[in-house]
């Protein structure tokens, strides 16, 4: 784990060396055109990898490389639609047949969550990814970090009506959404073929993403635009930032099967540190992607006692998810999950997106969810204490994208929200509340 550690740090290292030589990739030609050594030629990586990006350049995925081109991969080892393409940003050499990349933005948001249990605030996201990679005809070796500056925030993070899950000094987080945390992802990737279109990969590190769940939502260009994380992320993609990761996988051009071990903990309430690294959870997943416009997998996991707020509660989680990009401007996620905290109820929720890229200026999303939450009211002297209520939220909004200059774009847009509740839930957060949010992103790469 320690060697995982190091691998990871030594990517940050790379890119800050002097000297490199920088090309903004906006055409889908590699700059990379003098490739040393036995690394297949950029010509031929962008013809197996790259498709138009106009219309999908805020979505932060990685390229398959040439050992396994049938999809596109997303957070952690996660796949996508083929068609969802390779990730922007800034290309660059590194000298000995090594490539660089980076990308990045932060969005400034401000949400106006109404109700006796809403609240209002300006807020910064962000996200900062760089990369390099090596390939031979046969193997690849990618080094991954992606940090995140969101630690800056208060531990309460931001408004977010019926999401809930991890805590803040102490108290558990409810309507709110927590921040990231500093370092989101340092580990390391080896693929090598084993056959004829076949592939065999490890992947891991100190912080990373096991194969649970679909590609965090971040990742999928069907909320690309999206300014508000899922209020069911911890139905979904809780894991996307785990200390201490290890997963084995096999891949073909239409499929993948793949298994970790990991920490099942989520992140405690320090987001600047790298928590102990423990491998005391598993989990398997199966992905198949049938054209180059879908991409569809199953999950199960078993964490080890993974809330704070549910000490001594193990969580056994299911996930199936179907992923659609037309490549030319429009994208979808439908996904379904079960956790079922043992000893404890099984709580299940659905969220259903899309991103749909009118031109490559103006752009329309939209989001809905459903969810079993038992988590509303922390007090064990209340009334509706552990009491699970199914909950809806509907978002739909408009971006609004413009260049500046060569290497970075300018997104402005707005959202608004409506949520369904129960009648018993009335009292605590009036008969109708609703969600307006409204941001401004400037993303590098894009």
């Amino acid at each position: 784990m320690k060697t995982l550690f190091l691998a990871g740090c030594a990517l940050a290292f790379a890119l800050a060396v002097p000297g490199i030589a920088v090309a903004q990739d906006h055409s889908g030609h590699d700059p990379t055109h003098d490739h040393a050594g036995d690394t297949p030629p950029p010509s031929d990586l962008a013809a197996r990898e790259r498709t138009d990006r106009s219309a999908h350049t805020d979505h932060s995925a990685h390229a398959m490389g040439p050992l396994a081109p049938g999809a596109a991969e997303g957070s952690g080892t996660a796949r996508l639609p083929q068609a969802e393409g390779m990730m922007p940003g800034v290309h660059f050499r590194l000298g000995g047949g090594w490539i660089g990349m980076a990308h990045g933005y932060v969005t400034a948001v401000h949400t106006d969550q109404s109700g006796p249990r809403g609240d209002d605030k300006l807020y910064a996201q962000s996200m900062a990814m760089l990369m390099a990679e090596r390939r031979t005809a046969a193997t690849r070796l990618q080094l991954r970090a992606m940090l995140s500056a969101e630690p800056l925030m208060s531990d309460r993070g931001y408004p977010n009506l019926f999401a809930t899950g991890e805590t803040a000094g102490g108290e558990p987080l409810v309507d709110r959404q927590h921040p990231h945390d500093l370092f989101m992802e340092l580990a390391v990737r080896f693929d090598a073929q084993v056959g004829e279109g076949t592939t065999a990969f490890l992947y891991g590190g100190p912080v990373g993403e096991p194969a649970l769940g679909p590609a965090a939502f971040m990742h999928r260009a069907s909320s690309r635009h999206n300014p508000e994380a899922p209020i069911t992320h911890h139905w979904f993609d809780s894991t996307h930032i785990t200390y201490g990761v290890v997963t084995a996988g096999l891949a073909g051009r239409a499929w993948q099967i793949e298994a970790s071990a990991f920490r099942g903990q989520e992140p405690d309430e320090n987001r600047w540190d790298i928590e102990t690294p423990r491998l005391d959870s598993w989990s398997v997943r199966a992905t198949l992607n049938p054209s180059a416009n879908w991409a569809m997998q199953v999950s199960h996991g078993r964490l080890k006692e993974p809330e704070a707020l549910h000490p001594g509660e193990d969580e056994a989680r299911t996930t199936a998810s179907l992923h659609y990009n037309s490549g030319s401007g429009l994208s979808g996620t439908f996904a379904f999950s079960a956790k079922n905290r043992r000893p404890g109820a099984t709580l299940t929720a659905w969220l259903a997106e899309a991103n749909w890229d009118i031109t490559p200026a103006h752009a329309l999303f939209a989001r809905y969810e459903n969810a079993a939450n038992d988590e509303l009211f922390h007090d064990h002297d209340h009334p509706l204490h552990d009491r699970a209520f199914r909950v809806a939220k509907l978002q739909a909004g408009y971006a609004h994208s413009l260049p500046l200059g060569s290497d970075l774009t300018l997104t402005l847009g707005a959202s608004g929200a409506l949520f369904g509740t129960p009648s018993a839930l009335d009292p605590f957060y009036g008969r109708r509340p609703y969600g307006l949010s409204a941001f401004a992103r400037i993303m590098l790469g894009g």
